[in-house]
């Protein structure tokens, strides 16, 4: 189709090609068909749809990241150039309301084939403060499960509603939901691998399904259920394990918390006996550190996973170990 022809394109006014380091991305290569390297193309929005995409794509697919290892991508602006390249993607894989750049670009691309996370799955409203309520055990029958089976095979997903916590990914069970809708997407674009797509589907299912398990085995022991963090990613984690996210900012890793939660962080702490403050990895841990010397109390990583830094050392199942290990170090499981 002709880009010349397309609807008024997104325009921003950062110089995101350079402040990103997206210029060289596959998207450029682009054709009326599969490109030169009669893959299948796929743009992912950030880091967990990406990895999805590659997972169960596997050779059949080329999969451009929309946001640079290491970038926040809350942050992410679109170049017209990159919005315009969107147009000859095979298949867009995104989370509708967490990169408004991406969900303008979307609309405005004309892809036929789109999997929005979102609609896989269920999103639910989290604040600073989120009480797990189901126990250990309890959760093997997720009540979602089957959600995706009829109405989003056409992906009447794309007007879906995510004005709720996005961080879905955090859930190993709710992360196997989207990747069984990213899957029947795929499988759609491109029919004729169609076996492949779901046997590499269920392969990445069945391993979520161990992480599932292995975060139940492993917060089993632990002498408290709450933790502080200093961003609030960690709400579906925690309601999966029967956990409490206590944190000191919201959903944007970027606001400023309040005297008064401050305060009231100090009355949990003490009252839950928390032992660790965590930050994230790619935000300041001034915040952190000031109420953990407050309050005296460790320091430590736990990762939102919404991207990471060396996608050659690092992957998804990897960094979410590395977040079991750092809870159940503070939770006392250990």
């Amino acid at each position: 189709m002709n880009i010349g022809h397309r609807p008024r394109r997104l325009i921003r006014t950062s110089a995101a090609l350079t402040a990103l380091g997206l210029t060289s991305l596959t998207l450029a290569a682009c054709g009326s068909d599969s490109g030169d390297s009669g893959k299948v193309r796929v743009a992912a929005s950030f880091y967990p749809m990406a990895y999805l995409a590659q997972q169960i794509g596997g050779d059949h697919v080329e999969v451009s990241n929309l946001t640079k290892p290491g970038t926040e991508p809350h942050d992410l602006e679109l170049s017209p150039k990159q919005t315009g390249q969107l147009s000859e993607m095979d298949l867009i894989v995104y989370l509708k309301g967490l990169q408004p750049a991406v969900d303008e670009a979307v609309e405005q691309s004309g892809v036929k084939n789109l999997a929005e996370a979102g609609s896989f799955t269920t999103l639910e409203d989290h604040g600073t403060d989120v009480h797990g309520e189901k126990g250990h055990g309890e959760h093997g029958e997720h009540e979602h499960g089957e959600h995706g089976e009829d109405g989003h095979d056409e992906h009447e997903g794309h007007d879906h509603d995510t004005a709720g916590d996005p961080h879905i990914w955090l859930d190993p069970v709710r992360y196997a939901e989207v990747a069984e809708g990213v899957g029947k997407q795929l499988q759609k674009a491109d029919p004729d691998h169609e076996d492949d797509y779901k046997k590499n589907t269920a392969d990445l299912v069945s391993r979520l399904k161990t992480l599932d398990g292995e975060f139940e085995d492993g917060l089993r022991g632990r002498k408290s259920d709450t933790f502080i963090t200093t961003h609030a990613a960690f709400g579906y984690l925690a309601e999966r394990y029967g956990l409490r996210q206590a944190a000191v900012a919201g959903i944007n890793p970027e606001s400023e918390p309040s005297g008064a939660r401050m305060k009231e962080l100090h009355k949990i702490a003490k009252k839950e006996d928390v032992d660790t403050v965590f930050f994230e990895n790619n935000a300041s841990d001034k915040t952190a550190r000031t109420l953990a010397g407050d309050l005296r109390l460790k320091t430590s990583v736990l990762s939102p996973l919404e991207s990471v830094k060396d996608p050659k050392k690092q992957d998804y199942f990897s960094v979410m170990h590395q977040n079991l290990t750092a809870l159940e170090t503070a939770l006392g499981a250990q």
